[in-house]
């Protein structure tokens, strides 16, 4: 098993459960992503983009770090190219840390639909800002987490959800269907062993983790 953990450009909490995800991993920096890296106590084997998001003080601080530089003018946002590099090199599951809020919503939405898109090829892959952190719901499977009590919790439709099952919550779902843009599974809590099934749709849950998670 090779997990890379990807550094975004958006926000980043370190966490002792985000600790625990470097541990054993390759880390890639994707462009100002980078600024994590001293937060977190990593040094990054590769940083990746057009650093068109990164001053001069940040170069020099990092000139130890091998670059692979792209130019502004691409078809790849920083972050896949990042993402393909780790893939390049046998990644068999990703973190993309630093996936949620900073400037761009764009690139947030992004990173979700990334992670359906690479779960799908095989490719299990999460992504965190140390306090939230976002899982795919693959179809056909249980699956269970082991967020405490009172956990905030929502699962995030990518289309039409069919047979959707919520157990150890506040607000238990059994077998029902969702319409796309339904607000039914936003913001629910976890009561006990967390445990979803979903038998026909695409995806996320994001859990929105207790402030003791935090280091």
């Amino acid at each position: 098993m090779s997990r890379f953990v990807i550094l975004l450009g958006g926000e980043l909490h370190p966490t002792r459960r985000l600790s625990a995800m470097l541990e054993g991993s390759r880390i890639i920096a994707a462009d100002s992503g980078m600024r994590h890296a001293s937060a977190l106590g990593v040094t990054p084997e590769l940083w990746v983009g057009d650093f068109d998001s990164v001053d001069a003080a940040m170069r020099d601080a990092f000139a130890h770090v091998p670059t692979r530089e792209f130019p502004p003018e691409k078809d790849k946002t920083d972050g896949e190219l990042a993402i393909d590099h780790a893939l390049e090199e046998g990644a068999t599951e990703l973190v993309l840390a630093g996936a949620f809020g900073g400037e761009r919503a764009d690139h947030a939405h992004l990173h979700l639909t990334q992670v359906v898109r690479l779960c799908e090829m095989g490719v299990p892959t999460m992504v965190t800002s140390g306090n939230q952190e976002g899982r795919h719901l693959a179809t056909g499977v249980q699956h269970e987490f082991d967020y405490r009590s009172g956990t905030i919790f929502s699962i995030l439709l990518f289309e039409p959800l069919s047979g959707l099952t919520v157990e150890g919550a506040r607000w238990p779902l059994d077998h029902v269907e969702v319409e796309f843009g339904s607000s039914l599974t936003l913001s629910n809590y976890v009561a006990d062993r967390l445990a979803i099934r979903l038998e026909k749709g695409r995806a996320m849950l994001v859990a929105h983790l207790n402030d003791e998670e935090i280091a």
